[in-house]
């Protein structure tokens, strides 16, 4: 019988290191887009229990070859997809900020239903928690609006970098919680994307010194980050759930519906002028011209008639995406 087992298991390794593989790209491109969460698209791919099982599997040391097989998968296929991803997505949000923070509303709010699904009988600490969820966004996006988030230089940038991290591994741990998004409330959504593909570039044409500057950074804090993230978050989330299961789901429902207060889409970047504050410095007449688009301090805009239709057509197109999504996810998890 034991041997049966083992022949078993060996014979599933294949289509595990697949999943694994298939559930990292998904989670990578995830991490990417504001609004879907890359723990939803490990459900998607009916890897999730596996990936935090592996987590904590391998931080307690308990090493097997399904673990590792399912961490090297997920790791190396995310981190492929967000080499070959991030500059396409950063262009676009730059050059088509409206258009792609209406589609990144619809994806948010369809995490929605997964995260009520998973609540099954609210109680009042779920009420309490979904409160607290809410406000905690609130508070990012007054952050933003303060300019507190702008900054990229010194210690609050790598300060900023770090929290970047964290929040990138939320989203690698916590279904329906999107990484991108609190990448996008903290001011660093841009900076690291453009970061990844500068790295893109330097390896492209053997500039090593280029890619090392990047790397230790940007890579370095934000890595820290996520390795501590995902360590921390996915053994307490299992305490959580255990022990305050409506609550904590309150809390990342209220992330969720609090997470549209930072996403009004007519907003646009500006270019600044010569004397104009930009990351915290005065715009002289040099600087002017070595700013990027990216860089550019956003105002909000009155939108057109047809602005409005198409921010609620994309809108629901992205809710039925992730919702979508989240609905195969729940299918495999039962599986």
């Amino acid at each position: 019988m034991h041997e049966e087992n083992d022949s078993k298991q060996k014979t599933a390794l294949p289509l595990i290191a697949t999943r694994s593989g298939i559930g990292g790209v998904l989670m990578g491109l995830a991490n990417l887009v504001p609004g879907i969460s890359g723990g939803t698209m490990l459900l998607a791919a009916g890897i999730y229990t596996d990936f935090i099982n592996s987590i904590a599997e391998v931080t307690t040391f308990r090493l097997k070859l399904r673990s590792i097989l399912v961490l090297g998968c997920v790791v190396a296929a995310a981190a492929l997809a967000i080499l070959i991803g991030a500059g396409p997505i950063k262009d676009l949000v730059v050059n088509q900020r409206w258009i792609m923070y209406s589609l990144f509303i619809g994806l948010t709010l369809g995490g929605v239903p997964l995260v009520w699904r998973m609540v099954e009988k609210p109680s009042k600490g779920m009420w309490i928690g979904l409160i607290f969820g809410f406000l905690a966004m609130g508070a990012l996006f007054a952050m933003q609006i303060a300019g507190f988030t702008s900054h990229t230089g010194g210690k609050a940038g790598i300060l900023m970098l770090f929290m970047a991290g964290l929040a990138g591994a939320g989203a690698m741990i916590l279904p329906g919680v999107s990484g991108g998004y609190l990448l996008l409330i903290l001011g660093q959504y841009v900076p690291i994307l453009s970061a990844i593909d500068r790295f893109k570039d330097a390896l492209e044409i053997g500039d090593l010194p280029a890619a090392i500057d990047v790397g230790l950074k940007v890579g370095l804090p934000v890595g820290i980050g996520v390795g501590i993230g995902v360590v921390g978050l996915s053994n307490l989330l299992k305490i959580l759930l255990n022990r305050h299961r409506t609550t904590t789901l309150g809390v990342l429902l209220g992330l969720l519906l609090g997470a549209v207060i930072g996403l009004w889409p007519f907003q646009q970047g500006i270019r600044p002028e010569i004397g104009d504050t930009v990351k915290g410095q005065i715009v002289t007449a040099e600087q002017l011209t070595e700013i990027k688009p990216e860089d550019y301090p956003t105002e909000y805009f009155y939108p057109r008639a047809t602005q409005i239709g198409g921010a609620i057509i994309l809108i629901l197109v992205g809710f039925v995406v992730t919702s979508a999504i989240s609905r195969i996810g729940r299918e495999q998890h039962k599986t």
